[in-house]
């Protein structure tokens, strides 16, 4: 049984013991801290190993899902409303266009975390030569094979890779890829084979000395531009997306893990957060600023 101290003030006043769950000196509070030892954060390969939690008290209250390696947690109020019964399917939504905008939020979401936890600072682009192809399974077909090129070109170690296709105005599909490590534009181009290819590291309009970490967020926002264009190719019927495919596909294996922190407020929420992370957060966006938001109170950090 090891002693584990969480940073800042707010790690000072919560400590923790690990076994086989977690327990707080104060139980009336629930929090999922990451482990720390010596003052770094115990993780590998981007997952945090050392957490341990209990189901969170059946009451109401904030919980957040945060994502250590992706530096970002984002969560809301919960209600002491009973959960949805498993198998529960609900009906169409009351308002498409605000669940379609909804869906794109979490898609670019997951993709950011993605690309952050990962540290995917490369963004690459893939084009056919001729006509195009204009077939999105055989397209997935064409990048599974590059994929598995590439990776064999390098080594054969697995390696976290995001992609996205994009339509072109005359020319098919196009593909934008994200790596976190430098490949020889001959062996991206020797892997692929069915066309042009681009590559570039995404530290343009960034500060001097900008780390892995903003870099890969950077590339991220390029990549959430293609997501978003996936749901506005699906208002032509000859780009739908066949059902089963998804937005965009990552390499297995690499997803970022959270850690779902419960309090009773959003302040403490935030003083937990901060204590886990070592900090406070530098961005925070809270849905009480934004005048149209209809869902439950939310609240997202960034550090």
């Amino acid at each position: 049984m090891t002693g584990i101290r969480v940073g800042s003030s707010a790690g000072a006043r919560h400590r923790s013991l690990i076994t086989n769950e977690l327990t707080l000196d104060r139980p009336s509070l629930w929090l999922p801290v990451l482990a720390r030892s010596g003052g770094s954060t115990l993780v590998a390969r981007g997952v945090v190993v050392s957490v341990s939690v209990r189901n969170p008290p059946p009451r109401a209250g904030w919980a957040l899902s945060l994502c250590a390696a992706a530096g970002e947690g984002g969560g809301s109020f919960v209600s002491s409303k009973p959960p949805k019964p498993r198998g529960f399917v609900g009906g169409p939504a009351a308002d498409p266009a605000r669940a379609r905008a909804e869906a794109g939020r979490r898609a670019r979401g997951r993709l950011r975390r993605y690309c952050a936890a990962n540290r995917l600072t490369r963004l690459g682009t893939l084009t056919y030569a001729g006509e195009g192809v204009h077939d999105q399974r055989e397209v997935r077909q064409h990048v599974g094979v590059f994929f598995r090129n590439l990776r064999d070109s390098l080594g054969g170690e697995p390696m976290p890779y995001v992609w996205v296709p994009e339509w072109h105005k005359n020319h098919g599909l196009h593909l934008h890829f994200g790596v976190g490590q430098f490949i020889p534009r001959g062996k991206i181009a020797a892997a692929w084979g069915r066309g042009h290819v681009h590559i570039k590291l995404k530290s343009a309009r960034l500060p001097a000395g900008a780390g892995s970490l903003a870099q890969a967020r950077a590339n991220a926002g390029y990549l959430s531009k293609y997501v978003s264009k996936t749901f506005e190719a699906e208002d032509d019927p000859a780009k739908e997306r066949p059902r089963g495919l998804h937005r965009f596909d990552v390499a297995q294996g690499f997803t970022p893990k959270t850690t779902r922190i419960w309090a009773t407020s959003r302040a403490e929420l935030i003083e937990f957060a901060s204590g886990a992370m070592g900090g406070a957060p530098e961005r925070m966006w809270f849905s009480a600023d934004e005048e149209e938001w209809e869902g439950p109170p939310s609240l997202w950090l960034q550090w």
